[in-house]
């Protein structure tokens, strides 16, 4: 397994590689009129970790198969959800965030109603995707895989919107574990679930025991990255996050520093990761090593 000092060879940063093409042969696919098509441009191809489509990768190498193609697909369509997720989430009427990876959000480059619509077409855009033939190279995938990813995400997508309501409606208040966790089990946890799920209908029947692990696998991962989160929010800086650093505080969002104090939300959070850990025991190591990677990596990332 690659350190976590040393990223070069890393398997997120593979992953970002690996997107980096098939995110724009993607965006190539669709007859998008301007300044629309900057706007999707500018949420999607200015960088980020690409922590979903890494997921869906190492997902796949715990057992390769002839469903390449599909795994692509799902990753695109995994992270023009999150872009899409993220335009919308940054705009005045939302977060009111200035700033995205480093650069102008979509909003403040493109305006606020350009932003919307390049929100609303990627998410358009991802079921698209699902449905294509983009990136076969063989015969067309199993018509019942590509409508269980496309269930997945589908169901995903709504539970995200869901927890986007429920954050907003627990600004300034004082909540319970379980109200928080409801939260992010929904707005970020059901995404990254997603990324991985999607994945595992392509390499495993739905009677084997590895879906229920990586789904116990995915909600653990899902629910830490959040808590890291909210603590990089706190001991992190802007120009590390690539985003305004102490923007929860500022806006009073319920987190789980907040909660529980940072010590134990820190805490909290190597929990999670022991037990997405203990999850990924089902598989030989040589199997989950990419899985084992990206969860070590997602433990003690900066940003």
């Amino acid at each position: 397994m690659s350190s976590i000092t040393d990223l070069s060879n890393h398997p997120l940063t593979q992953a970002q590689h690996r997107i980096h093409q098939d995110l724009l042969t993607a965006l190539d696919a669709f007859s998008i009129p301007e300044p629309l098509k900057s706007a999707v441009h500018h949420a999607v191809m200015l960088g980020g970790k690409r922590v979903r489509p890494a997921l869906s990768y190492a997902t796949a190498a715990l057992k390769p198969n002839q469903n390449q193609a599909a795994v692509r697909r799902a990753a695109v369509a995994i992270e023009f959800i999150h872009c899409y997720s993220l335009a919308h989430d940054d705009l005045p009427c939302m977060d009111n965030d200035q700033l995205r990876r480093g650069q102008p959000t979509c909003h403040v480059a493109f305006g606020e109603d350009t932003a919307l619509l390049a929100g609303d077409i990627l998410q358009s855009m991802a079921f698209e995707i699902l449905g294509s033939r983009l990136f076969d190279q063989g015969p067309a995938v199993d018509a019942a895989i590509v409508l269980k990813q496309m269930q997945i995400l589908a169901t995903a997508s709504s539970k995200m919107v869901n927890g986007q309501v429920l954050d907003l409606q627990a600004e300034g208040k004082q909540i319970d574990q379980h109200a928080l966790e409801n939260i992010h089990r929904n707005k970020t946890g059901a995404l990254i679930s997603a990324a991985i799920m999607m994945a595992a209908v392509t390499i495993f029947e739905g009677t084997d025991l590895a879906i229920p692990k990586l789904r116990e696998f995915a909600q653990a991962i899902g629910l830490a990255f959040q808590v890291q989160d909210d603590i990089l929010d706190i001991i992190s800086d802007t120009e590390v996050l690539g985003k305004t650093a102490g923007k929860d505080q500022q806006v009073e969002k319920s987190t789980y520093p907040a909660l529980m104090g940072l010590d134990q939300a820190q805490a909290y959070a190597k929990d999670l990761h022991e037990q997405a850990l203990a999850a990924l025991a089902y598989f030989e190591p040589a199997q989950a090593e990419e899985l084992l990677a990206i969860t070590q990596f997602l433990l003690h990332r900066k940003s």
